[in-house]
This record gives structure tokens, C-alpha cells and sequence, in this order.
């Protein structure tokens, strides 16, 4: 998943608890393989490079109609097909991509570019796909359910920050999330009581590079292939992880329209913008 990832349970049974934490484990690792573009033989490579219409198989189809979903009402901003940006954007190298270069790239950005049907695939050569934005976040939902199916009543899946509660911690209290704080990253700007539900959380300080006293992070807008500035944080909090962290993305990718359109979406969320300015139904609760 590229990052840290825990996953926290509690049973009475030492021995359940490690045969289902092992399940819960085994599941992210089969997600990870299905669906990591690092992977030669990853699902998602061999649709990105096999140059003919695909069919694909019913979890795949339901993640590519949700990234479909995601890039309608986020008015084109979610787009699976923007990956293709990471090869003229760097953010090992302190290096500005020509506006030419940017302007190639587009041309193969565009989830309305795929043949998608619903059932089969078609990637137009030159173009591909990254299911990043959603795997991970699907994968804490996936096992979580996992847990809760082996009678784990306490837990949390936590993949790189990505949470998805099982249930609160053994005393019934809450486990406490903190998001970090953008301008300094060992103390949590807000800490959020959790006994049930998911949280996901973006900015702009995950990955980047300073350039002239520019930050420019990994998040780019597929409409300018630009990276995205003005949100330093955002949490959402759901039902599912995957939603969660669809909702957190676009409102990175709506910039200063961000905090607006959580909350015309009903969201439970917490936002901080570049300025300091924070918006969101989560109130900030310095510990």
C-alpha cells in the first residue's frame, strides 16, 4: 500500500484473534497484488497494457463504476486516468515541467476517453489507469468486514492513515484520531472520537517538493495538470473508508471550493486551508 499499515482487534481467544488478524491481513495483500501498478503481473497492469477490449471480473467492475461515479459528481476532478501525470511530474527532483509538456499529458487524461461499459474495458493506447485513489481505501473496508465476520467486536484497520473502525476499544471508549498538523507534522491539528465508521484523510504535505519556496504536492488537477495548492488538510468521516477518501481527494482538488462542496454533499468533515482557516462539523480540538 506503500505506506504504514496496522490493523488493531481484540478477542478473548489469543489464538482467534491471530487466525483473523491474518485473514485481515492476507486480504490487503491480495488487494495490493490485484491492483498495484508496481506489479508486472497486477490486474491493473495487464489492462493498462493489453491493447484490446477486456473483460473484467465483477470486483474490478465495481471499482472502475464507483471511479466512474467518483469522476461524474466530482465534475471530471477524480479521474483514475491521471496517473499519467506522475511521468513529467517528479517529486524526488526540484523540477518544473514545461506548460508544453503538461499540455501533452492531457491530451491523455480523461475517464470519457476509456471504453467502459460496465463489463468490458477498452484503454485507448498511450492512456491508462490507476486505481490508487480507491484500493486503499477499499481495502481497509474489506477487512474490516473481514474482522467483523470472525466476531472481532473491538479493532481498527488503519492503511497509511486510511481508518476503518470495527468497534471501539475493549473499555467502549472511542479510539482517538489525530490529524496532523500541516504546519507541524508531530502534533494533530484536531483529534476525532471514533467507535464506528471510517476516516480518510489528504494533504498537502504527504508528498511534495519546494521549489523556489513553492510547495507543490502529489495531488494534480487533471484539468490544468497542476498540482492542487490551496488545501493544506482534509478528514471526512463515514461509513466506508472508500468514501471517505473519495470525498477528502476532490476536496483537495476543489481547492478553495473545497469546505463548500463537503458540505453540500452532507459530509462529516474537518478542513484547513493554506491560509490556517479551518471550516468543517468536525471542531478542531487541540490535545
Amino acid at each position: 500500500m506503500g505506506s504504514p499499515c496496522v490493523i488493531h482487534g481484540f478477542h478473548s481467544s489469543p489464538s482467534h484473534l491471530e487466525s483473523s488478524l491474518k485473514l485481515a491481513q492476507a486480504e490487503v495483500l491480495r488487494l495490493e497484488h490485484k491492483y498495484s501498478r508496481y506489479r508486472e503481473d497486477s490486474v491493473l497492469t495487464l489492462l493498462n497494457y493489453a491493447n484490446k477490449t477486456t473483460e473484467v471480473d465483477g470486483e474490478t467492475a465495481g471499482l472502475l463504476n464507483y471511479a466512474q461515479t467518483c469522476f461524474q459528481f466530482s465534475d471530471g476532478l477524480f479521474d483514475i486516468t491521471s496517473g499519467v501525470f506522475r511521468t513529467i511530474w517528479n517529486f524526488r527532483e526540484a523540477r518544473i515541467p514545461s506548460q508544453a509538456s503538461i499540455d501533452a499529458v492531457k491530451q491523455r487524461v480523461g475517464f470519457e476517453q476509456l471504453g467502459w461499459d460496465g463489463a468490458r474495458l477498452t484503454i485507448p493506447q498511450g492512456m491508462e489507469i490507476d486505481l490508487g485513489g480507491v484500493v486503499k481505501e477499499y481495502a481497509a473496508d474489506q477487512a474490516r468486514n473481514i474482522l467483523i465476520a470472525h466476531d472481532i467486536q473491538y479493532g481498527l484497520v488503519d492503511l497509511g492513515g486510511d481508518m476503518s473502525v470495527v468497534g471501539p476499544k475493549p473499555d467502549d471508549e472511542p479510539w482517538l484520531v489525530g490529524v496532523r498538523n500541516p504546519d507541524n507534522l508531530e502534533k494533530p491539528v484536531v483529534t476525532i472520537p471514533l467507535s464506528a465508521g471510517a476516516i480518510a484523510t489528504s494533504g498537502y504535505y504527504e508528498r511534495y517538493v519546494m521549489i523556489d519556496g513553492q510547495r507543490y504536492c502529489h495531488i494534480i488537477n487533471p484539468k490544468t495538470g497542476w498540482p492542487v495548492k490551496q488545501v493544506a488538510t482534509v478528514s471526512v468521516v463515514s461509513d466506508q473508508c472508500l468514501v471517505s477518501g473519495s470525498l477528502t481527494t476532490v476536496a483537495m482538488l476543489k481547492e478553495l471550493h473545497g469546505a463548500q462542496w463537503l458540505e453540500e454533499q452532507g459530509a462529516t468533515f474537518f478542513l484547513q486551508l493554506e491560509s490556517g482557516q479551518q471550516f468543517g462539523s468536525i471542531q478542531s480540538r487541540h490535545v
